[in-house]
């Protein structure tokens, strides 16, 4: 789970894209990057860090073009700890082209050896996106050989990518001296939307995950790039588009509407705010069915995606709405901390108690989801610690039983407080007095009412049905192989960090 974005302007885009970042950086923190193009020129910074940080002044000055990408990065594929892993990629051949990618490829490890024994190219790092690039950059020299490079050429390689890739993926490209390329992969897992805006200068177009970002940048919404579609944008803003995969169905990521997106984004024609309101009364239903409603004495939502489901939740059960934790919003978000360390520490640096609203009270907390379960125990505790004489927790979403594989940072299922547990035993877990959960199928259910044409939800993590239809054991295993090896990265950074906190000031 990556933020994307793509510009194409008769007017210096590096301003508006770094505006861009900005919107999406909830969708990563560990790292940010842009390249702008000048003429058949790519200039590039990318780093370590969040947007404000990693951007200053003096990078920005180095930033000329018209035409240009930007991701913020949230690693689940690869090394967390490496800046070479950070986006966007460049391969010089055939054109010049520069990518981003917000996804996960499923076969990325086979392809890699692909790329190596058969097509002869050299992939230097562990990211499934220079994996990516590397196809897309083979099949596009297939296609344009002895071609003139156009819209027609580009889609054909841009099929032959569907056909040999598989897992999630939504995709940004540069193609110097051409354009813009945007595609997204045949079920529509992860978002993708364009949008435009005429200026002085001419039209400016926008590829992005969300529409905030569109919006937000004073551009307006054109539509979502549809399943397995490819759009293409040459250097004029004229868009080309075509359907590229065989038999594409939409299928975005529920994940997205529970927690991922910003509640002001419209993802596949559904508002992400209005899908948390629907939620909170399904889960209100399931309250009720629960446990009476008269012992419960308040209900605080758990900030900040929690909120629209706890309001319609309160109103459903005719009891107050209060906000019981303020969220220090310097810290960034915990989920998509990498590490369980980090994770732990950073919890009561984040929220803290509102005493007076927990004070001799039966409180129900209500948050999005629950994945790890180390978050909800340390809350659980603040609620007592702050006086309530009861806590119960209410999740917006169903138990996240199984692994992720499409870009959501639950690759493992040791890490997942719901595989192989009862509700029960997670309750004594995170010891609340009582837990309810979402229902798999009422969500679902709730959420299509917003969008009739979409097919079904890419819901693994709910329901362990991996839409890809090509997730087996060992990829299971190869993947937490991978997470324990990230761990031990982890480990090695932070002994390096103290190393150099306690090393003696050089003179």
């Amino acid at each position: 789970m990556c933020g994307i974005v793509g510009v194409i302007s008769h007017t210096p885009v590096n301003q508006l894209i770094y505006d861009a970042l900005l919107l999406l950086q909830h969708r990563g923190q560990d790292a940010a990057g842009i390249v702008t193009m000048q003429g058949t020129k790519c200039f590039m910074h990318k780093a370590r860090g969040m947007v404000r940080d990693v951007f200053r002044t003096r990078n920005m000055r180095g930033l000329p073009g018209d035409v240009g990408l930007g991701q913020v990065r949230y690693p689940t594929a690869g090394n967390a700890y490496s800046e070479e892993e950070a986006q966007p990629f460049y391969v010089n051949a055939p054109f010049g082209i520069v990518l981003v990618h917000n996804g996960n490829l499923t076969n990325a490890l086979s392809l890699k050896q692909e790329l190596v024994d058969i097509d002869r190219r050299h992939i230097n790092t562990e990211s499934d996106t220079e994996v990516l690039i590397n196809v897309l950059a083979h099949e596009l020299a297939r296609a344009a050989r002895d071609k003139t490079l156009n819209p027609d050429v580009i889609f054909e390689a841009v099929g032959e990518v569907h056909k040999r890739i598989k897992g999630s993926y939504a995709v940004v490209a540069l193609i110097a001296g051409y354009g813009l390329l945007a595609f997204r992969d045949p079920f529509g897992i992860r978002p993708l939307v364009y949008g435009e805006a005429e200026g002085p200068g001419g039209r400016t177009v926008v590829v992005a995950s969300e529409t905030v970002a569109i919006e937000g940048t004073g551009h307006v919404p054109t539509r979502d790039v549809k399943p397995g579609e490819a759009i293409f944008i040459d250097l004029q803003g004229q868009v080309h588009s075509r359907q590229c995969a065989q038999a594409p169905s939409l299928n975005p990521c529920m994940f997205e509407f529970v927690y991922l997106a910003r509640p002001d984004s419209v993802i596949d024609g559904i508002s992400v705010y209005q899908a948390r309101l629907n939620m909170g009364e399904t889960l209100a239903q399931r309250v009720i069915s629960t446990m009476p409603p008269n012992e419960i004495d308040v209900v605080i939502p758990i900030p900040e995606s929690s909120r629209p489901s706890a309001m319609q939740l309160a109103q459903k059960l005719g009891k107050p709405y209060r906000e019981g934790f303020v969220k220090n919003r310097y810290v960034g978000r915990t989920f998509i901390m990498p590490g369980q360390g980090v994770r732990r520490k950073s919890v009561r640096q984040k929220l803290n108690a509102i005493g007076v609203e927990f004070k001799g009270r039966n409180v129900l907390l209500v948050d999005d989801s629950i994945v790890r379960g180390n978050t909800s125990k340390e809350i659980v505790q603040m609620a007592r610690e702050a006086g309530a004489r009861k806590v119960y927790m209410a999740s917006a979403a169903p138990p996240v039983r199984y692994p992720n594989v499409y870009g959501i940072d639950m690759p493992t299922r040791e890490e997942l407080i719901a595989h192989d547990r009862s509700v029960e035993q997670i309750r004594e877990y995170i010891g609340a007095d009582a837990l309810i959960y979402q229902d798999v199928d009422a969500m679902k259910r709730v959420v299509r009412t917003l969008n009739p044409h979409i097919d079904s939800f890419e819901a693994s993590c709910f329901d362990g049905h991996y839409i890809t239809g090509d997730v087996s054991a060992a990829d299971f295993s190869a993947m937490e192989a991978q997470r324990r090896a990230q761990g031990d990265d982890e480990e090695q950074a932070n002994r390096s960090r103290l190393a150099l906190q306690s090393a003696p000031e050089q003179a």
